[in-house]
This record gives structure tokens, C-alpha cells and sequence, in this order.
């Protein structure tokens, strides 16, 4: 993200609650990870889209901020031959998922019936489950704020099977984008990974944007991804 693109979320960002909202959902993801117990960070998204971008921030942000269960188990659907061990894993994982574990469900638009009942599961057996999504005007919890960056945390009504409402009746937390566009989706990913480092009470809103601004221009340091 260059320095002009920055200086415009600067202000679109300032007074319109997103980076409270982000703060809250970022929040709750890191107290997951480092409640006592806590056991790994499981990442997944759908078939059609993998979040290879929110992998490789958190993993940077793990080694930043020195909170090394915030980097996370990459899970793919389809994952080839030969590649390389970390990217491996399966959503044979989330039968396995249970106490201890936080499942993060990325998906710009539904996320699938087969995906949700593996999710499911999971919460059943204990695990911690939230959700960052693209959502879609209209819904509860749906876009509002700059652009429609902002959206609402924590769970909704029911809707379709494998749908967006589904997701939202899984999740202890959610954070919706309000648009599955790729600019702000990356955009809403940068932010979460960013403000899950930070330990909260000790910056301002202000500082926070600042020091957003700043990671925003860097390029991740672990390549592995």
C-alpha cells in the first residue's frame, strides 16, 4: 500500500468507528490465542478464495509483536502435491479442532455448506470460532461507516445453508467488510492483523492510525508464504 493510498485511509478512517470496530474484533482474536490452554490459530477460507494475504501479516505480526500464537495454520481445501509442509494442511484439521483452538473463517462471500458443517463441529467441540466477511447491504450487521468499510461485530440470524447468516450464527465474533471488493477486503485483513500485535490501553486512536499507517507501507518479512 503506497503512502498516498495511506494518507487517505488516515482520513477516511478518522471518526468513523472502523478502527474501533477493527480494534474490538483484532482483540478478541489475540485474547483467544493467548487465553490460558490455547492451543493454535486455524486459518481458512474458501475453495475459491485463500487467505494468503492475512497468513503472511499475521505471521509478520507474531514476530513484531512477539505473540507467536498469532501466527497461524494455513488450512486449503485442495492443497497440491508437493508443496511445501506448512501449506499442507487440510480441512481434515477442523475435525480435529476443539478446545484450545481458534478457528478464523475469512470469506469475501458465502462460505460454503461443507466448509460450515466442518466449522460447526468445531465450535461444538469447544473451539473458539470468528469471522471476517464480505457481507452485503442490508444484512444485520452489514456495511456502514467509510465506504462501506465498517461493519458490525458478533453473531447474526440464521440464512441459507453456507451462507453469510449461517457464518454469523457460528461466530463468538465477526467483523464484516461490507463488500467482497479486493481492494477494501485486503485492506480490512492489513488492519486486523496490525491491531491484533498491539496490547490494548496503551495508544490513542491517533497513534494507533499512525502506527497502522506505518506497517501499511512495509512490506511483510516472512516470505515463506
Amino acid at each position: 500500500m503506497d503512502a498516498v493510498r495511506v494518507s487517505a485511509l488516515r482520513e477516511r478512517l478518522t471518526g468513523t468507528g472502523w478502527l474501533e470496530a477493527v480494534g474490538g474484533f483484532a482483540g478478541a482474536l489475540r485474547r483467544s490465542v493467548e487465553r490460558r490452554g490455547a492451543s493454535g490459530l486455524l486459518l481458512v477460507g474458501t475453495e475459491a478464495y485463500e487467505p494468503w494475504h492475512l497468513a503472511a501479516h499475521l505471521d509478520d505480526e507474531s514476530v513484531w509483536s512477539d505473540v507467536p500464537r498469532l501466527a497461524p495454520t494455513l488450512l486449503r481445501h485442495s492443497p497440491p502435491a508437493g508443496a511445501p509442509a506448512h501449506l499442507t494442511h487440510d480441512l481434515r484439521r477442523l475435525t480435529e479442532a476443539g478446545r484450545g483452538d481458534t478457528v478464523l473463517v475469512v470469506v469475501p462471500e458465502a462460505a460454503g455448506a461443507p466448509l460450515l458443517e466442518r466449522v460447526q463441529d468445531a465450535r461444538r467441540r469447544g473451539a473458539t470460532v470468528l469471522a471476517l466477511d464480505g457481507g452485503a447491504p442490508g444484512e444485520p450487521g452489514g456495511p456502514g461507516g467509510a465506504d462501506e468499510l465498517g461493519g458490525a461485530a458478533g453473531p447474526g440470524g440464521p440464512d441459507e445453508l453456507g451462507g453469510l447468516g449461517e457464518l454469523r450464527g457460528l461466530a463468538h465474533e465477526r467483523l464484516t467488510v461490507g463488500t467482497a471488493a479486493e481492494g477494501p477486503f485486503d485492506l480490512a485483513q492489513h488492519l486486523v492483523s496490525v491491531a491484533a500485535g498491539q496490547r490494548a490501553g496503551r495508544r490513542s486512536v491517533r497513534e494507533r492510525l499512525v502506527r497502522l499507517a506505518g506497517r501499511l507501507t512495509s512490506t511483510p518479512a516472512i516470505s515463506r508464504w
